[in-house]
C-alpha cells in the first residue's frame, strides 16, 4: 500500500524535475511512512510513498521491467500476483523481486492497456513507457483505491490524494460550486467532482494515457446486472459460500499482521468466519461502541463479543466519545474537500485502535449494496406499493400527519425516515430514490443558501447525480438499478473513499473482500428477489449466515459502524455545533442564511425534526473553509 503521484508535460521537451515531485511525495508520507522512490524521463515523472505490506525486502519502488524502458508505482493490492507471475515466466519474462507491483509492469510489456483485464486487487498505478514516451495510469474497478488529477497546460498531474497535486502553487483552489451543492445534498461529493474546480476524481474502471497524442481518459470495466432465474436459493447460497470463502483467503495475502474490523453484524461476522477458517492464528478484531448521550442508540459490542468467542477470536474495543473538536481537524485534512458521512467519527477511533495492533484489517463493506441491506432499499420496494393510494389521501392526510410526528427520543431514524418517504412519493423510481438520499432539497436550499449561493447553483445537474446511474441501467427490476446506482456513486465516493482516507492516515492498510469484483460480477446475478424477500433486508446472505452465527447476531436490527450523531448534536455536541455555526463564523463566507441554520439547530434539538445530517455538514464545511480557503 502506497501513495502515488506523478507528473506528465505535453511539451515533450519539458523535463519533470524532482523538485515538485518530491514536495507532492513527501505530502504522502502518511500513505507510506516506509520508502519513498521517483523515477522521471524526459517530460514524465512517477513517485510513491510505500507501506510495506508484501515483498517487504525487494518491494522498493518504482519497478522496471527487464532492460528498464517501462517503470511502475502502484498503491494497492494485486491479490492474484503469483498467478500472473507464473504465467509470465512461462512467456520469457524475468522478475526481480518478489513484489506484486512487478507484476503489473510485466503484464504492461505484454499486453499494453489491456493489462487492467487481468489484474485482481485493489490499485491505482501509474506506468512510464519509454519506448512510446507515454504515461498510463488506472484505477481499480469498483474504486476501492483513489486517483485525484489535474489537467494544467496541456498536461496532467495525478495523485492519491488532493494534497499532493495542491503542492504545486498553479492550481487554482476555487471552489467548485457544483460540488458545493452535491455535497450538502448527499453528505459527499460525487465523482468526478472535487470542491475544486481544477482538480477531479479518476471514475472507477477507468484509465488516462497521456502521449504525443494528447490526454485520454477511458472506461475497461463496468458491472453488469444479469439475474440468472435457472439457479435456486440453494444454488447461489453454496456457490456465492465458495466465491467468499476463496475472497476472503486472497485477502489475507500479507507479511505483516492482520487483523479484522467487527461490527457484531452480519456481513463483518460472516468475514471473521471465514477468516478464522484460513489462519493459523486467532483472529484480532476491532470493535467500537459509544459513550455521551446516545439515547437508545444501539451499541453492538455484546454482538460483536459473541462472534469473537465462537471463532476464538482476540477480542478489542474501544468507545467513542462525542468529542468532535478533538478529532475534526485531522478529519479534514484527511479528505482535503468537504465530507460529512458521520461514520467518520468510529472510522477514526477504529483505524486508530487497530494500527496499535496491526498493520492490514479487512472489513465487512460492500455487503449491503451486494445483498440489499439499506433501509432505502425497503423504502423503494414499498413506493411501489404506496403510489397506488391517491393522492388526495397521501398528500392531503397522511403527509401532514407523519409530518408533525415528533423525532423519537433515542435518536433512532424510524420516524425520520417516514417522514422522507411519504414526502418522496412522486415522480419515478429513479427521482424517489435520489430523495431518499438526499439531505436538502428544492425548498431547504432556497432558505439556506444566500442569494450570491443560489445564483452559482445548478439544482438539475446535482439531481442528474443521483440519478445517472439509476436510469442508465436498461433493466426491468427496480432493485437492481438502486444497487448499480449505488455501486458506481455511494460505494466508491462515500463508503470506500471514507475507509481509505481515514485508515491511511493512520498508515493502515484496509481491504474490502466484499468488493472483489469476481465476486460482485456473480452477485449481479443473483435475482433481487433474493436479496430483498417480503420486505426482509439481506434475506439470502442472512440464510446463508445462520449455518456460522449466533441467531442473535442475524435477527437484531442493523447497526454497524454509523456513529449516534443525531442524539450527540442534541446534548454533548449542541453547544460546539452553536458556537461553530454562530453568525459571526458564517458571514466569514457568505454562503448561508444564519436565521435559517438557527432554526435548524432549535428544530433538530427539539424533536421537531432530525436534521443531524445537515448540521453536521454544515460543521464539516465551515471547518473544511478555515482550513483550505
Amino acid at each position: 500500500m502506497c501513495g502515488i503521484a506523478g507528473v506528465f508535460h505535453k511539451d515533450q521537451q519539458a523535463a519533470v524535475g524532482s523538485g515538485l515531485l518530491t514536495k507532492m511525495c513527501r505530502s504522502l508520507i502518511h500513505r507510506g511512512p516506509d520508502d519513498e522512490g521517483q523515477y522521471c524521463y524526459r517530460n514524465m515523472g512517477i513517485g510513491m510513498r510505500r507501506l510495506s505490506i508484501i515483498g517487504l525486502a525487494t518491494g522498493h519502488q518504482p519497478i522496471p521491467n527487464e532492460d528498464k524502458s517501462i517503470w511502475v508505482v502502484l498503491n494497492g493490492e494485486i491479490y492474484n500476483y503469483l498467478e500472473i507471475k507464473e504465467d509470465l515466466t512461462r512467456k520469457g519474462h524475468t522478475f526481480a523481486t518478489t513484489s506484486d507491483t512487478e507484476c503489473i509492469v510485466h503484464l504492461y510489456e505484454e499486453y499494453g492497456e489491456r493489462c487492467v483485464q487481468y489484474l485482481r486487487g485493489m490499485f491505482a498505478f501509474a506506468v512510464i513507457d519509454q519506448k512510446n514516451r507515454s504515461l498510463f495510469v488506472a484505477r481499480d474497478r469498483l474504486g476501492i483505491k483513489p486517483l485525484f488529477y489535474s489537467m494544467q497546460g496541456g498536461g496532467i498531474l495525478f495523485a492519491s490524494e488532493m494534497k499532493a497535486l495542491l503542492q504545486d502553487e498553479a492550481i487554482s483552489r476555487e471552489i467548485d460550486f457544483a460540488a458545493l451543492d452535491a455535497f450538502f445534498t448527499y453528505g459527499y461529493i460525487p465523482s468526478p467532482l472535487t470542491i475544486f474546480k481544477s482538480v477531479r476524481k479518476l471514475d472507477p474502471g477507468h484509465f488516462i494515457k497521456c502521449d504525443a497524442k494528447g490526454i485520454r481518459i477511458e472506461q475497461y470495466w463496468d458491472l453488469q446486472f444479469k439475474p440468472d432465474h435457472r439457479k435456486n436459493e440453494e444454488e447461489f447460497a453454496e456457490e456465492f459460500l465458495k466465491r467468499f470463502d476463496e475472497s476472503v483467503r486472497i485477502h489475507l495475502m500479507s507479511e505483516v499482521p492482520l487483523g479484522a474490523f467487527l461490527s457484531g453484524g452480519i456481513d463483518s461476522g460472516l468475514m471473521v468466519a471465514m477468516m478464522a477458517r484460513h489462519m493459523t492464528s486467532p483472529v484480532q478484531t476491532f470493535t467500537m461502541g459509544f459513550g455521551g448521550g446516545v439515547g437508545g442508540y444501539l451499541d453492538e459490542r455484546g454482538y460483536a463479543k459473541k462472534i469473537a468467542e465462537r471463532y476464538d477470536a482476540d477480542y478489542h474495543e474501544f468507545e467513542v466519545r462525542p468529542k468532535l473538536e478533538e478529532i475534526i481537524d485531522f478529519i479534514i485534512q484527511s479528505f482535503d474537500e468537504p465530507f460529512a458521512d458521520d461514520s467518520v467519527i468510529p472510522t477514526y477511533y477504529i483505524c486508530k485502535l487497530a494500527k496499535e495492533h496491526v498493520t492490514v484489517a479487512l472489513t465487512g463493506l460492500g455487503g449491503d449494496e451486494l445483498f440489499g441491506g439499506y433501509e432505502r432499499y425497503l423504502g423503494l420496494t414499498l413506493s411501489q406499493f404506496y403510489q397506488k393510494i391517491p393522492p388526495l389521501i397521501t398528500k392531503a392526510i397522511i403527509q401532514p400527519l407523519v409530518g408533525r410526528i415528533p423525532e423519537q427520543q433515542s435518536g433512532h431514524y424510524l420516524i425520520n425516515h417516514l417522514k422522507r418517504f411519504v414526502r418522496s412519493v412522486d415522480g419515478d423510481p429513479a427521482s424517489r430514490y435520489q430523495r431518499y438520499m438526499s439531505a436538502l432539497d428544492d425548498s431547504a436550499r432556497g432558505k439556506l443558501y444566500s442569494e450570491g449561493l443560489q445564483k452559482e447553483i445548478n439544482v438539475a445537474q446535482t439531481e442528474r447525480l443521483g440519478t445517472r446511474y439509476f436510469n442508465a441501467l436498461r433493466n426491468d427490476q427496480i432493485l437492481d438499478r438502486a444497487f448499480y446506482q449505488d455501486f458506481k456513486m455511494y460505494l466508491p465516493d462515500d463508503i470506500l473513499a471514507l475507509s481509505d482516507r481515514l485508515s491511511m492516515h493512520h498508515s493502515l492498510e484496509l481491504r474490502v473482500p466484499f468488493v472483489d469484483h469476481e465476486l460482485v460480477e456473480f452477485c449481479a446475478t443473483i435475482p433481487s428477489s433474493m436479496k430483498i424477500r417480503f420486505f426482509k433486508k439481506k434475506y439470502l446472505l442472512k440464510k446463508i449466515a445462520r449455518s456460522f452465527l449466533p441467531s442473535e447476531v442475524i435477527n437484531h436490527r442493523k447497526q454497524g459502524f454509523a456513529s449516534p450523531m443525531a442524539s450527540w448534536l442534541r446534548n454533548d455536541l449542541r453547544g460546539y455545533s452553536r458556537d461553530l455555526l454562530s453568525e459571526d463564523n458564517l458571514n466569514r463566507n457568505g454562503f448561508f442564511r444564519s436565521g435559517y441554520i438557527n432554526k435548524l439547530l432549535d428544530d433538530h434539538v427539539m424533536r421537531r425534526e432530525s436534521h443531524d445530517k445537515l448540521i453536521f455538514s454544515l460543521i464539516v464545511f465551515q471547518k473544511w473553509y478555515e482550513t483550505y480557503c
